[in-house]
């Protein structure tokens, strides 16, 4: 067999001995006859899915100033509705991510995808044309359905296409491709109005419904539906014409054949159904309770008071840094491992949201004394600008570090691990689970935000920030496997304590 004697050439060459299980050698070999051209290509293309979800994220941050300030009085949002505006997309995203559950079982990884450009397209349409606030709530809501689809839909896709060496860089690219396109939107509303923003941020959903057509569905898919000729017409692509592909096609259809091939309630009982699922939704809750919104929410202010005037150029270097440290994530996420990072990425949250509660703390002392002086001495306002000036920096180094730390760990990995541990008949309803925990979490840290900080005090709540992010780290470090190197059907074999495929 071509397999067993690539096997045998590779370890002649490294002069290395037999392995007495034989799978390493054997992957290695295989692996080495691959091509990544076509993986890369089928990767691109999904990954425009998440660039619309970054469009739609970050379309309310230069749209709500102008739509605040319309002559019109029927489109004119009050602060109430822009904060609907605003937030009104993570309760789409909690619905697409139980409509995405759904479709992902029902007709595949593929076409929910070219589906879900449906309603990015028809809600950015419906903000174009809209003659009332209702509409472009709609608008808003339909968007956020399709994020939420590909918020599922896209992190499956790539992990059932992906080989186990490329796996993690690829899978980071969906939160890459997210600060991608929030970063993009933030730029084109330095030029454009809302409409005009609009029509740009329907686009990348365009050329994905369009792309689309010519990738295949995910080998593991087409398995679990009896599909084997197609399995491999789609391995070949993409493998490459050198490739073995019927090893490959062979091994995931043993794994499909142990584990059945549809969901039932009992399966919970299964600690490979339930031990992944419990990780799944923690990673998620603590994801959002990290406190990422809370900072994107003060990120506008605290430049104000760095002295940096222009707010948008503000949002645009917050993109940045994003950009720049997902994609370092994604460059190294093969090499250092998922663990490794989380727990990094935890501890630089940890401090740096407790330098912003003593940023905040120091910055309601420095307004009592100052208030205090000016009633005593009455001079003018001037005297306080000082240690608001002095303080500055420490604002600017904690988000810098928030920032990076978020970008580099619990920003990408949560979504990648989903994407990883979930064995293939249940990875449709848990990760369903996932994202509708994850949206919904969204929601609430940000609509109670508010009031989180009137009972807590701003230092308070980034000190509990602080508190979830130590957290996150000893859950990372007690519970969360590393899934570096391994198939997907190695990681289940984890989860229920066997020995791998």
């Amino acid at each position: 067999m071509d397999i067993q004697n690539e096997r045998r050439r590779l370890l002649d060459a490294e002069g290395g001995d037999e392995d007495p299980t034989g799978l390493m050698s054997e992957q290695d070999a295989y692996l080495s006859k691959v091509k990544n051209k076509n993986l890369y290509l089928a990767t691109f293309a999904s990954v425009l899915g998440p660039m619309s979800f970054g469009f739609v994220l970050g379309y309310s941050s230069p749209a709500i100033p102008e739509l605040t300030k319309i002559a019109d009085p029927r489109l004119r949002l009050d602060d109430n509705q822009a904060s609907w505006f605003g937030s009104i997309v993570t309760v789409g995203a909690a619905a697409g991510g139980l409509l995405g559950g759904w479709m992902v079982g029902k007709i595949g990884r593929k076409l929910s995808l070219m589906f879900c450009s449906l309603p990015f397209v028809f809600g950015f349409t419906i903000i174009i044309a809209a003659q009332n606030v209702w509409m472009l709530y709609i608008g808003r809501v339909l968007t956020g359905l399709a994020s939420g689809v590909t918020s599922l839909v896209v992190p499956l896709y790539i992990s059932e296409m992906a080989h186990e060496r490329v796996r993690g860089t690829l899978g980071s690219c969906v939160q890459l491709m997210v600060v991608l396109g929030i970063m993009g939107v933030y730029l084109a509303g330095l030029f454009l109005d809302w409409r005009w923003l609009a029509i740009c941020s329907s686009i990348p959903p365009t050329l994905l419904m369009v792309s689309m057509c010519f990738m295949p569905e995910t080998p593991r898919f087409l398995l679990s539906q009896g599909k084997r000729r197609e399995a491999e017409e789609a391995l070949r692509f993409l493998r490459g014409p050198d490739a073995p592909v019927e090893w490959e096609c062979a091994r995931i259809e043993d794994a499909c054949d142990q584990q059945g091939s549809s969901f039932h309630m009992s399966d919970l009982k299964d600690p490979g159904v339930y031990k992944p699922l419990v990780i799944g939704v923690m990673l998620m809750l603590f994801q959002q309770m990290t406190g990422i919104n809370a900072i994107m929410f003060y990120a506008e202010s605290i430049f104000e008071q760095a002295h940096f005037k222009e707010s948008d150029l503000a949002s645009v270097i917050v993109g940045l840094i994003q950009v720049v440290f997902t994609g370092v994530a994604a460059l190294i996420m093969d090499k250092a491992g998922r663990k490794a990072l989380l727990v990094i990425s935890g501890v630089a949250m940890a401090i740096s949201t407790t330098a912003f509660g003593v940023y905040f703390y120091l910055m309601s002392k420095l307004h009592s004394t100052t208030s205090l002086s000016l009633l005593m001495l009455d001079i003018k306002s001037k005297a306080g600008e000082e240690p608001h000036a002095d303080l500055a920096w420490l604002a600017l180094a904690s988000m810098a570090v928030f920032i990076t730390g978020f970008a580099l760990g619990w920003g990408p990995i949560p979504w990648l691990v989903m994407s990883e541990i979930f064995p293939a008949k249940v990875r449709g309803v848990a990760s369903a689970v996932c994202v509708l925990t994850n949206w919904t979490m969204a929601f609430i840290v940000t609509k109670t935000f508010q009031d989180m900080m009137t009972i807590l005090t701003s230092a308070g709540t980034f000190w509990l920030f602080a508190c979830m992010c130590i957290l996150n780290v000893i859950f990372t470090i007690a519970f969360i496997p590393e899934t570096k190197g391994k198939t997907l059907e190695q990681i289940e074999a984890t989860f229920r304590g066997t020995s791998g495929p």
